[in-house]
């Protein structure tokens, strides 16, 4: 099985599997320009590993959370692919991603920087079950959930895709049109509109 990995939501990480090994894996946190990079990253993707889009069996993508733009890229990317070859889809999350990360602890906690005191965090186990979901929270209300025996990570400098993709390889694929970001919460935009609604 041959499989496309696309995230574009906090780091630009475009990586291809085969039978479960990694050959080809590029990753960076420098996620500006996002859209005009992610092409040639995976036609140079393509062309080192001698393969064809049409030769991916499943393309699993992360929706979220992180950079708005950067979601709403990988995501587009990925449904376009999927809907106009019939590639299965498989939505990820970010903050899981970041969890796959080895590490000596009971628990990984994710963090990605919201801004204003505010994160978007999670608590995983070392089998990448939450213990604390995905959400868009003040650090300091996460820190009380805090177990004993956890490591942070706030970025993909050791994430396990691997891992990763093996409890999710069964997951229902997702219809192309139904595929949607997640950011965990509204955008700039809409918190303004809601503030003139309210006052």
């Amino acid at each position: 099985m041959r499989y496309l990995f696309i995230d574009t939501s906090n780091s630009l990480i475009i990586s291809i599997l085969e039978n479960n090994k990694v050959i080809y894996c590029f990753n960076s946190h420098d996620n500006n320009q996002t859209s005009a990079k992610v092409m040639p990253i995976l036609d140079e993707a393509f062309k080192k590993t001698n393969l064809n889009i049409k030769d991916i069996d499943k393309i699993f993508v992360v929706t979220g959370p992180g950079s708005f733009t950067g979601i709403r890229v990988g995501v587009t990317i990925a449904k376009t692919i999927g809907y106009c070859l019939n590639i299965p889809l498989i939505p990820l999350s970010e903050l899981e991603l970041l969890a796959s990360t080895n590490t000596d602890t009971k628990y990984n906690i994710s963090l990605i920087d919201a801004r204003r005191g505010y994160v978007y965090g999670a608590i995983y186990d070392k089998e990448l079950n939450p213990y604390f979901k995905d959400q868009h929270i003040l650090l300091s209300d996460l820190e009380k959930k805090y177990p004993l025996n956890y490591t942070i990570i706030d970025n993909t400098d050791k994430i396990d895709i691997v891992k990763l993709i093996s409890k999710h390889e069964e997951d229902e694929p997702v219809n192309p049109h139904a595929l949607k970001p997640n950011y965990l919460k509204k955008t700039e935009a809409e918190e303004n509109l809601d503030a003139k609604r309210n006052q």
